[in-house]
């Protein structure tokens, strides 16, 4: 036994953790928190709650990005992750084939029968630069489709289809991927009559603002893709996996069955990272056509068994517990009640979303007096009364949520 003792070296060092990541890591993290006043010291934190060191409770309604889809430390899949621990399997050999990807592969494809085939890597950027590569080999085409305001990560390839310009800045040259407008099926078509399109990647609701593709839209622009040699990818990264009431939120429309799938955040079970990108069958094939090829693709921590037993009990908690059919009702339940206050209060200009996947959206005013405070605010900074709102549900109210 060494002498590390993690209990020990928090309870020394943790009053320090706003020093550290300010000395250590990212220091305008720490910088930020402090003047919005969210430097808050958590010490417990359980499903859908954390605690202070006073014993004050807080409502978590951010839920890491999406992360949190069982909330914190969900009983089942602790236990999951403990087995795997005492288990000591033999895992990450590389060559070798352990069970635990292939029943996780299973039971994630059982939730989308058109697809066959499953990567798995660490993390949401790494299920779309997989979904990217794959459409590229497979189509033989260099260019990607993405839309304006889009999120799908962070990572070189992922960041040349992010639609918000503030990532991107200073990160050029990028890969010579092109916006369009979610819901322009003409701009759409424009794009793919020139040829060179590989796939089209779409979050069906975006994360960024929470805007839904209108109705129809998807279906009608996998039949454009299609016709002009093109994919759909999916990415369902943030609306995957019940968050949007579907398991999937492109199923919430008949008939749209993408060619790639992103997943990642809510499989985790908030512990473990792990990413997956779901395709077809022709699509893997494609890639990996000869044993010369086999590790053509491929991520050192991808498939370990801990990632696997997270996702493997996060499932079987989402069928036990009918989280999906939950988060239907709850959504329906909390939009439509704060949808009745958009009449009542001018700053609200529109609730939206589906499932618990939502969206409070504040506008310009009409009175004349709340009117030139807006238009103060609005000329400071883009968003800040929004976030003079979620301080307050913070420091008063003790819920957690954030600007989009």
């Amino acid at each position: 036994m060494t002498g590390f003792d993690l209990a020990a070296l928090l309870a020394e060092r943790g009053g320090e953790r706003y020093e550290l990541h300010a000395r250590h890591l990212n220091h305008q993290l720490p910088r930020m928190l402090h003047t919005i006043g969210f430097d808050k010291v958590y010490v417990r934190a359980e499903g859908a709650h954390f605690w202070d060191a006073e014993g004050n409770d807080y409502l978590d309604m951010l839920a890491g990005f999406g992360v949190m889809g069982l909330g914190r430390h969900h009983p089942v899949v602790r236990r999951a992750l403990h087995d795997v621990l005492d288990a000591q399997l033999a895992d990450l050999t590389r060559f070798d084939c352990q069970p635990l990807p292939g029943l996780l592969a299973e039971k994630l494809l059982s939730h989308s029968p058109h697809l066959d085939r499953v990567f798995f890597g660490n993390s949401g950027t790494e299920a779309v630069e997989t979904a990217l590569k794959f459409a590229r080999y497979a189509t033989g085409r260099p260019r990607v489709l993405y839309c304006d305001h889009a999120f799908h990560g962070l990572t070189t390839g992922s960041l040349s289809v992010n639609g918000e310009a503030g990532f991107r800045d200073g990160f050029a040259p990028l890969l010579p991927d092109t916006k369009v407008t979610l819901g322009d099926l003409a701009a759409l078509e424009r794009e793919l009559k020139k040829g060179d399109v590989a796939a089209f990647v779409v979050e069906p609701i975006q994360g960024k603002g929470v805007l839904a593709a209108p109705p129809g839209y998807l279906p009608a622009a996998q039949e454009l893709l299609h016709r002009h040699g093109a994919l759909l990818i999916a990415d369902e990264v943030q609306t995957g996996l019940g968050r949007t009431g579907d398991f999937y939120a492109y199923q919430h429309e008949a008939g749209v069955e993408p060619d790639l799938v992103c997943v990642a955040k809510a499989l985790s079970g908030g512990y473990v990272p792990v990413g997956a990108t779901l395709g077809k069958d022709w699509i893997f094939k494609k890639v990996y056509s000869s044993m010369d090829r086999v590790l053509v693709h491929s991520a050192s921590f991808g498939s370990n068994a801990q990632a696997m037993a997270a996702g493997l009990a996060v499932l079987s908690v989402m069928e036990d517990e009918q989280v999906v059919a939950h988060a239907r009702a709850m959504g329906d339940l909390l939009r439509g009640r704060l949808a009745a206050l958009v009449d009542e209060y001018e700053l609200l200009h529109e609730v939206r979303g589906r499932g618990l996947m939502i969206g409070i959206e504040f506008g310009r005013p009409s009175s004349l007096g709340l009117r030139s405070r807006w238009s103060m605010l609005q000329a400071a900074r883009k968003g800040l009364f929004a976030q003079m709102v979620v301080v307050p549900l913070l420091q008063k109210h003790r819920i957690l949520t954030q600007v989009s």
